[in-house]
């Protein structure tokens, strides 16, 4: 053992692992580092679990001469009979270390150890990294030295969990911060606020176009079945509408009790008005095939959705509005309104997607003119315009 390279590695943790800025980086070097000191590593795991709707946990595996791994696990990870076989549910659960050695008949009951030893593992051993919120996660270190690890090279790879444990934290809650904010703002917003923009009236002015729906007849729905149920069927309906709207550069804002409304920038790093309309229009069709699939069984009977969107291209305010500390990042403006006012237009003409005039101008040849609206709050009417393909509602029924 290299005593003045440990010392350095355990003062470079404390340190916060600088300069490397990402978790993958500092995986890497932190492994060099221990290598150097004179650890005689074959593979190191750190597994770290999250705080996501979906996602269980990440994992960051080294092995030298390659990059840094970083894969994820789901929540139904924790279905899974080998995951319950895992050393590293010791280690989550008790917060104990737990070694394996592959020449130990007792190893056996880790179907992990079995695999290690196939590719010339000896020794194994997983140790807790304990964050400071009482969260216990993981660290697993290989060798193939023969005899596996010394007693001098275990108590070296103790003395480093705790500094490296307060390295990972820090990592952990970055991520965490992030994901939550793309959780409940979405993706961009949860980029501007983590960069600063976090005070009343941090605004910005953009380009964008603006997509916003609502549920046929959700509240009649919502008055007839119990609520545990609507709560189920409204999130099958977003996900019709989520996924399409991710998947085409899109950004989700809000959800407003069976209302969605989201934006799709228009700058130059997206691409000009009719790209990304083009775009928009993909998504609606994609959404519109999946709410028409979707059906949900009530009893006896099976309930069938429809929705109502609408789409316009104009600029918005965007930023954060509210009052006091509650602060709300959203978009404001007359293209809001006006999308929410033909939102309603297509429930009135039994259509299930319509688009300003502006919108169907740069994605022309796809729609037909369904006349002049009123429209509330405006001093002028409003072309509207329904998509070509579709007939409306009343008609096909």
């Amino acid at each position: 053992m290299n005593v003045s390279e440990l010392q350095k590695l355990n003062d470079w943790l404390v340190d916060g692992g600088r300069p490397a800025t990402s978790p993958s980086r500092f995986m890497a070097e932190c492994c060099e580092r221990m290598v150097a000191a004179g650890l005689p590593l074959w593979r190191v795991g750190v597994f770290v679990r999250t705080l996501h709707p979906e996602i269980y946990g990440r994992s960051f595996i080294w092995k030298p001469g390659v990059e840094v791994e970083v894969g994820k696990v789901h929540h139904d990870i924790l279905e899974s009979p080998d995951f319950h076989r895992s050393p590293l549910i010791i280690v989550f659960q008790q917060g104990v270390e737990v070694r394996a050695r592959a020449d130990d008949p007792q190893s056996g009951r880790f179907p992990i150890i079995d695999e290690l030893r196939a590719e010339g593992v000896t020794d194994y051993v997983a140790l807790p990294l304990p964050f400071l919120g009482g969260t216990v996660n993981a660290t697993s270190c290989t060798t193939k030295q023969p005899g596996g690890f010394t007693d001098e090279q275990l108590a070296a790879l103790r003395s480093l969990a705790k500094p490296l444990a307060r390295v990972v934290e820090i990592f952990s809650l970055n991520r965490m911060a992030a994901s939550l904010l793309d959780t409940y703002v979405g993706n961009s917003a949860g980029e501007r606020i983590m960069g600063g923009q976090i005070r009343r009236g941090h605004t910005e002015t953009m380009n964008a176009a603006i997509w916003l729906s609502d549920l046929r007849g959700f509240t009649a729905l919502s008055d007839r079945l119990p609520a545990e149920t609507v709560v189920d069927i409204l999130n099958q309906y977003f996900d019709c509408q989520v996924t399409a709207i991710n998947k085409h550069g899109g950004d989700v804002l809000k959800y407003m009790g069976d209302g969605l409304l989201a934006v799709f920038p228009i700058d130059e790093y997206v691409g000009d008005e009719q790209v990304v309309c083009s775009h928009v229009l993909e998504a609606a069709h994609e959404s519109r095939a999946s709410v028409a699939s979707l059906n949900y069984p009530v009893g006896d009977t099976v309930e069938r959705f429809r929705f109502g969107l609408a789409l316009h291209v104009g600029r918005i305010l965007y930023g954060n509005i509210g009052g006091g500390n509650r602060l709300d990042f959203t978009c404001i403006g007359p293209a809001v309104n006006l999308a929410a006012r033909l939102e309603k237009i297509a429930s009135q003409t039994n259509r299930t997607i319509v688009a300003s005039e502006g919108f169907a101008g740069i994605c022309r040849g796809r729609w037909s003119d369904l006349g002049e609206f009123p429209v509330a709050g405006f001093s002028k009417t409003a072309r509207v315009y329904g998509l070509a393909d579709e007939t409306s509602e009343a008609q096909r029924a």
